[in-house]
């Protein structure tokens, strides 16, 4: 087992890593929309949705994965009325490549973020 770290995303704000990998797959934490230097985003569900993805962009490139090696995704969602906004947002970053996914809506999310997405990815070989 291997923790995943890097600068160019978010660091835990509790007692996890930002992802760990085990034999050939990388499971990342949740990422929410806080930039790097811990910042959060307070834009609508857009601008949060692309930090997001800015951040699991980061954590899996550090792991020696990336989008198009994700096979599962989970999003959480403080509203399911905003499901269509982030799906157009998600859509952006898997076109071609469309792994499994989950979304639900949740009661609250760390910091009272509008979007958070964990993802499992292959190690690229």
């Amino acid at each position: 087992m291997k923790v995943v770290h890097t600068n160019d995303a978010p660091a835990a704000i509790g007692p996890y890593s930002q992802g760990i990998i085990v034999n050939n797959l990388f499971y990342s934490s949740g990422q929410i929309p806080l930039t790097a230097g811990g910042e959060l985003v307070q834009g609508d569900v857009e601008e949060q949705t692309h930090q997001v993805f800015a951040n699991l962009k980061a954590v899996l490139k550090e792991a020696g994965a990336s989008l198009e090696t994700v096979v599962k995704a989970t999003v959480f969602i403080k509203n399911m009325d905003d499901f269509p906004r982030i799906n157009e947002v998600y859509g952006q970053y898997f076109d071609a490549h469309k792994p499994a996914r989950s979304c639900v809506e949740v009661a609250r999310l760390p910091k009272d973020v509008l979007v958070e997405i964990e993802v499992v990815a292959l190690i690229k070989e």
